[in-house]
């Protein structure tokens, strides 16, 4: 049996135990329990501190890992990044106080700068040779310019609300981070097996979130210009419609094209466009 460890709680938890029910995975944790095994797949969960996933997944403990690429590094466990999941999308940034002239990352040299990532921040600085003080924190790192402890931040920012909201202002970025299922080195094989069917899943969900079926309607004369724009996995479905000298065309746009490839269809007269969106997409 697979051990996986997941967030307790946290901005990670939802959208992990989302991927997993999305791959059809079946759990069972209504009373907050700590460890659970899926009913369906050779799943064993455990609910961890997002800060320990990569020690337990190191040790062997669990076997896999969801957490935030900022803690993978920060931890520095020699262990596999083997999936990057696309959720839990952050930046870790170094922020000053709003009424500061900052023009360049030179302005940081002598200051003190807060923080609950040393590892990543004394490996930034020195690759920048910036010869800065960090002081570590365990949290609430947005107040230390504003209570005298420091003088700069280096912290996890997404919208920037709360570093606004303290009196700073985001000058550098260090990191952009995500969560990234990760993976002890020394798998069984039946594990790996294990895996690889995880893998398989979770890839068919998010490659389906990243494209969209579509079925139209096209005049037979503009169908080799449509089918240029939409090559689908290898060819779009053409199916002759009743209406004389007209087809109907399905294929999959991927998300990042989708407009584009819709203002093309309609110079080539594509009329009556359905967009689904797709569950799972196995390629």
């Amino acid at each position: 049996m697979l051990k996986i460890a997941i967030q307790k709680s946290g901005r990670l938890y939802e959208d992990s135990i989302k991927l997993l029910k999305e791959c059809g995975i079946q759990l069972n944790n209504g009373n907050k329990q700590l460890k659970t095994i899926a009913e369906n797949f050779p799943l064993e969960v455990y609910f961890l501190r997002d800060d320990d996933i990569p020690q337990y997944v190191y040790d062997g403990v669990a076997d896999i890992g969801i957490v935030g690429e900022n803690v993978l590094l920060e931890k520095n466990k020699d262990i596999d990044l083997v999936y990057r999941l696309g959720f839990g999308k952050c930046r870790l940034s170094i922020a000053v106080p709003k009424t500061m002239q900052y023009r360049s990352i030179t302005d940081l040299n002598g200051l003190k700068i807060a923080t609950t990532y040393s590892t990543i921040l004394q490996k930034y600085l020195a690759e920048k040779k910036i010869p800065a003080e960090i002081h570590e924190i365990s949290g609430s790192v947005e107040i230390a310019p504003g209570i005298g402890l420091a003088d700069a931040i280096c912290d996890l920012v997404s919208s920037g609300s709360t570093l606004f909201t303290n009196g700073l202002k985001e000058v550098e970025v260090i990191l952009k981070s995500e969560a990234v299922l990760t993976a002890n080195k020394n798998l069984s094989e039946e594990n790996k097996n294990i895996l690889e069917k995880l893998l398989l899943r979770i890839n068919a969900v998010k490659t389906a979130k990243n494209n969209k079926y579509i079925i139209l309607n096209a005049p037979n004369h503009q169908l080799q210009n449509i089918e240029n724009v939409l090559p689908g996995m290898k060819s779009p479905t053409v199916t002759p419609l009743a209406t004389e000298g007209w087809s109907s065309v399905q294929s999959v746009v991927n998300e990042n094209d989708f407009w584009e490839v819709i203002e093309k269809l309609k110079q080539f007269e594509a009329e009556g466009i359905l967009v689904i969106p797709i569950e799972k997409m196995i390629v």
